[in-house]
């Protein structure tokens, strides 16, 4: 069995899959790394399961010491990793020898970077998953972020990694746009309030979290009497409650709502989403509903690509 020793854990480090499903009926979302492209190319990378535990860092890295000779991959945004004070790559696999230190820094760009390991974290399951619902302290390392002294147990593999695929995974990093299929209640709101949202800039504000990301911007009047029934919230709808500020609902969202919702987030956007960090400047993009299968199906096959390189 190989550890992982937490020398430092950075700001916000936490354990995450891509997450618990089927207990939105219970009150618990399904959480999961929030840029959920970003870690599965870091499991396949290192001969995983796309689907394996990983270390979500948001806006700084850590400082991370191996027991055992061990093979990893840093995906996400650029935090400037080094191994033994010398530059360690990103959307690469590499090797990892025993006594040796990962520090991974502070974010170049985006919000978050995930660190997999070969092998995946050894931790006990709850609810089918490993994510850390930080919220209700569900899941993970009990339940929270970690902390300095922590030592992380890896799953034994033996599973060929990639060595440097040939793909330039920033080009799917944009995030000044993000495109939406209209919302359920989008005619809750009078054309001239949709022109307005789809033409106007909204800012991220301090209040942005792995729950949602508050918008700081033009603000949406509903139309009189505009008030729902609580339903069922989905991942990455715009509400748009009484005080007309967008809030796009995140990974550990509230699994109901009573406010309209103008948009959403497609699928295929979602992990631009979880690059997204406060003051960061974005603007929304209406697709139909094939234009959303059809940029779902483009990040399929990339994922598939590397799949198929260590099969």
């Amino acid at each position: 069995m190989k550890e992982i020793h937490v020398l430092e854990p950075g700001f916000l480090t936490s354990i995450q899959d891509l997450g618990r499903f089927r207990y939105a009926h219970l009150g618990v979302s399904a959480s999961g790394a929030a840029d959920s492209f970003a870690l599965r190319i870091g499991n396949l990378l290192v001969g995983n399961k796309e689907e394996a535990a990983g270390l979500e860092m948001t806006l700084t890295g850590g400082l991370y010491e191996f027991d055992k000779p061990c093979s990893v991959a840093i995906t996400g945004s650029h935090f400037s990793p080094s191994l033994d004070s010398y530059e360690a790559p990103m959307w690469k696999a590499f090797n990892v020898a025993a006594g040796q230190q990962l520090k991974i820094g502070a974010t170049q760009e985006g919000a978050r970077c995930y660190l997999c390991v070969q092998g995946g974290f050894d931790l006990p399951l709850t609810l089918g998953s490993y994510s850390t619902h930080l919220m209700t302290s569900l899941g993970g390392c009990s339940g929270r972020s970690l902390k300095k002294g922590d030592i992380l147990k890896v799953f034994s593999n033996t599973q060929a990694i990639v060595g440097e695929p040939s793909e330039d995974f920033s080009s799917w990093y944009q995030r000044d746009i993000l495109k939406v299929t209209a919302g359920l209640q989008e005619d809750f709101f009078p054309k001239e309030e949709i022109k307005l949202f789809y033409s106007s800039s909204y800012e991220v504000s301090e209040d942005a979290n792995r729950v949602g990301l508050r918008l700081l911007g033009p603000q949406l009047k509903h139309v009189a009497d505009s008030e729902i029934v609580t339903e069922g919230a989905p991942l990455g709808a715009v509400q748009v409650p009484q005080n007309g500020k967008p809030l796009i609902l995140f990974v550990e969202h509230q699994t109901t709502g009573g406010y309209p919702k103008i948009a959403n987030i497609i699928s295929a956007d979602l992990h631009r989403v979880g690059q997204l960090r406060p003051r960061n400047v974005v603007k929304f993009r209406k697709v139909s509903f094939e234009e959303a299968h059809s940029a779902f199906l483009d990040r399929e096959r990339l994922v598939n690509s590397i799949r198929q390189l260590i099969q």
